[in-house]
């Protein structure tokens, strides 16, 4: 797919991090961005910085994404592209004992739901009202009506102490992306996820500055190159995905050769 001014894109947690850098290199290339944000202050904050459309969406709710994606066709006209960078987690173990009392703490079923509700669903939800509205296109010369990328995690292969809700999200997000794609096909709209490593994003600077020492150990766990990951190199490689026409159902590792320990 030719990236330039005649495709209009959607970035869901387009306000910061990865969802920013992917945003602003669709602009850089002259594509119509909306960015899909909760954070209205950052949300139109961003979307000024880079002129793009600030659409305030919460991707857990239905009337609020066709909203948004209301907005941003009526501005831009029918997206060809869609970026899902939405997403978070809450913590804790399965079962967890007080450390003091040795009281067996269960896992709270309404935190892993949410988080399914914000990674997995809220993902779906996008794919579903995005790809049926890029069928309604015209096909290009190569018989494309879109494409998506969406934003797994590491976690999806390797998930840590703690991560358990995080990681049935992301492994859910990898475990469709096939699925999706061949149900996609006779539409001629492709689909690929990142699954990203450690990266720059704003809740892993924000270690940095909190506890600069597992900042410094979470660094030095990456083989090479030895840091975290730019957001724009993220963006670099959803770019290629959404070039890359041969490009589609796969999950690509974005992790400088990093494989997560137990804890």
């Amino acid at each position: 797919m030719k990236l330039d001014s005649s495709v209009a894109a959607v970035v869901t947690g387009g306000a910061s991090g990865l969802g920013r850098a992917t945003a602003a290199a669709l602009r850089d290339l002259g594509v119509k961005v909306a960015i899909f944000d909760l954070n209205r202050e950052n949300g139109a904050k961003t979307a000024e910085a880079i002129g793009a459309l600030f659409c305030e969406v919460n991707v857990m709710d239905e009337a609020s994404v066709d909203a948004g994606f209301a907005k941003a066709r009526a501005a831009h006209g029918q997206e060809r592209v869609l970026v899902n960078c939405a997403g978070g987690g809450r913590g804790g173990k399965t079962i967890a004992r007080d450390r003091q009392t040795g009281e067996i703490k269960p896992f709270n079923v309404a935190d892993f739901e949410w988080v399914l509700g914000l990674n997995t669903v809220g993902t779906f939800r996008c794919i579903v009202k995005s790809a049926a509205g890029m069928a309604t296109l015209e096909p290009n010369v190569d018989g494309e009506r879109g494409a998506i990328v969406n934003t797994g995690s590491v976690a999806a292969e390797e998930g840590q102490v703690g991560q358990v809700a995080y990681s049935a999200a992301k492994a859910a997000i990898k475990g469709m992306t096939l699925t999706i794609a061949r149900d996609l096909s006779s539409e001629g709209i492709r689909i690929n996820t990142i699954l990203p490593g450690i990266m720059a994003t704003p809740p892993m600077l924000g270690v940095k500055d909190r506890a600069p020492q597992i900042f410094e150990g979470l660094t030095r766990s990456v083989p090479f190159p030895r840091r975290l990951g730019h957001p724009e190199e993220y963006a670099d490689l959803a770019l290629t995905m959404l070039r890359n026409g041969y490009f589609n159902g796969e999950t690509v590792r974005l992790d400088g050769a990093i494989r997560m320990p137990p804890r």
